[in-house]
């Protein structure tokens, strides 16, 4: 069955006004966790995009004083790229995809009858080719997350937070400058510093608490037994045959939901 554009797409447009300042689209962009927003007038129709490259040409702009004062002053329709490319919802999905490799672009305003209905991005694309993965639950390295969020012993603590809420982890892995793990820093170890305040020269060396790793051939009811037992959420994937390699992935009670609720899995027969 060939796939449509409207079968991946994103229902739904995430608007600012023209008038909107650098600043605002800036706290749209990171409140709705997108690229861009889709300019709008009064009555709705759709004038231009303003993307986070828009904005990062404005903070690269802005090097001194006098520079940031003026571009304070612009708006998103001052920034904003025009026109806007689009496609529509019922044509094929490899067609859109030859419109992203052709053009370049990240993103497409999907329409339906010549009226915007949702956006279409990379994004959607990558996860559709996730989807596409048949899903096995053998062992570990079949169900973790190969991408991990890590950073150095010397960290400053507020940094690896701004990481942390970034990427939409509740822990970061530790590592030293090969690799070898040295612990992790979870949201429980913050949590004290809501009500201390943190100290700038306080690094994440001072507060991480000890890895617990698995290997990446162990059974999934071998991590789910070592994550019940240690009350833990996430679980550090290792080769046992090289411990202080750098670690291969990790492996959340997240990612064990998200197996279980795949169409093709177990839980769904």
């Amino acid at each position: 069955m060939t796939k449509l554009v409207k079968d991946l797409m994103h229902p739904g447009i995430i608007t600012c006004k023209p008038t909107a300042t650098l600043g605002q689209v800036a706290v749209l962009l990171n409140q709705h966790q997108v690229h861009a927003l889709f300019v709008t007038d009064r009555d709705g129709r759709i004038l231009g995009l303003i993307s986070d490259f828009d904005l990062m040409a404005g903070e690269w702009l802005s090097s001194d004083s006098e520079s940031l004062t003026a571009m304070r002053k612009l708006t998103a329709a001052d920034l904003m790229t025009r026109p806007i490319d689009s496609v529509e919802a019922s044509i094929p999905l490899s067609e859109a995809v030859d419109q992203f490799i052709e053009k370049g672009i990240s993103r497409l305003l999907v329409t339906e009858n010549e009226k915007p209905v949702g956006i279409i991005s990379l994004s959607d694309f990558v996860a559709s080719i996730a989807n596409e993965i048949k899903s096995k639950r053998e062992t570990v390295g079949d169900v973790m997350s190969h991408a991990i969020l890590v950073c150095r012993g010397k960290t400053p603590v507020a940094s690896a937070a701004r990481a942390m809420t970034s990427a939409g982890w509740r822990s970061v892995l530790v590592v030293d400058i090969k690799g070898k793990i040295l612990g992790v820093v979870s949201g429980y170890d913050l949590l004290r510093f809501v009500k201390e305040g943190v100290d700038e020269n306080l690094v994440v060396r001072d507060v991480m608490h000890p890895a617990l790793t698995i290997d990446r051939q162990a059974s999934l009811r071998e991590a789910a037994d070592m994550l019940i037992q240690n009350h833990h959420h996430r679980l550090v994937v290792i080769d046992k045959d090289d411990p202080d390699s750098f670690p291969i992935g990790a492996l959340s009670t997240f990612d064990i939901v998200a197996e279980m609720a795949r169409p093709d899995s177990v839980w769904q027969k």
